[in-house]
């Protein structure tokens, strides 16, 4: 696959960080870009002035995502942008993809299962639901691994099984 451009989204937490060195390889490898994204969000009570959190929130993103770019920029990455939406962070992602034509999104996921992901929700998996755009999710060590819940027997499928015109 040519890629050209890697849309590596971030939230500011070592979690979602640890998806760079892969993506980093991949830009190198193939010469792309790498988009860096941060989704920005200000919680404000009801009947307050939104207005300054909402800067406040812009402003601390790009702080973030300049400190990140001159990170990989002093371990000679060079073809970095950076982009700060604001708005809920799936959708933000979806819509950087599509506007940024990008070829790959890199991100991470924190491996939430049950009650912890129904109430917390899962942005890897609205991300996959709202793009075409192919997706490299990387699963972090300290991400909680949880079997299958389906109970049955997997085995590799043999060629005389395989199906035939």
């Amino acid at each position: 696959m040519k890629l050209g451009k890697i849309l590596v989204p971030l939230d500011g937490s070592s979690l979602a960080e640890a998806v760079l060195p892969k993506a980093v390889e991949l830009a190198e490898s193939s010469g792309a870009r790498l988009l860096l994204l941060r989704a920005a969000e200000a919680r404000v009570i009801p009947g307050a002035d939104a207005t300054e959190a909402q800067v406040k929130v812009v402003t601390e993103a790009e702080d973030y995502l300049a400190q990140v770019g001159d990170r990989l920029a002093a371990l000679g990455v060079k073809d970095v942008e950076t982009s700060v939406w604001y708005g809920p962070a799936a959708y933000a992602i979806v819509e950087a993809a599509r506007l940024h034509k990008v070829d790959l999104i890199a991100m991470t996921t924190h491996g939430r299962s049950g009650l912890g992901r129904f109430i917390l929700g899962s942005v890897a998996e609205s991300v996959l639901r709202g793009t075409t755009t192919p997706i490299l999710l990387i699963r972090v060590a300290e991400a909680p691994v949880h079997p299958p819940v389906e109970k049955g027997e997997a085995r590799p499928w043999a060629p005389s099984q395989a199906w035939r015109p």
